[in-house]
């Protein structure tokens, strides 16, 4: 049960941070539930590296995963977006 749980949250993380930063992406509901999975660890590792002082990975909650799946995302754009100049 808890893996649904994890899975659930990842998906609403990734879907807000998708309606929260503006412009297009090209993943469908698998690339939002991985963006909102990733989110979750990297808000649960910035959470425990600023108030625990560790550098431990852990799943966050639903705010530090949609923090997560924003750094996340805008990560995945810089990485994938192609300059035509």
């Amino acid at each position: 049960m808890g893996i649904l749980i994890w899975l659930l949250v990842g998906l609403i993380a990734g879907l807000i941070a998708r309606a929260l930063v503006p412009g297009s992406d090209s993943m469908g509901m698998l690339g939002t539930l991985v963006l909102g999975l990733v989110g979750s660890l990297v808000g649960g590792f910035l959470g425990n590296l600023l108030f625990d002082g560790q550098w431990d990975v852990t799943a966050a909650g639903i705010v530090g995963s949609i923090i997560g799946a924003i750094i996340a995302l805008l990560i995945y754009r810089t990485t994938t977006s192609r300059s035509v100049a």
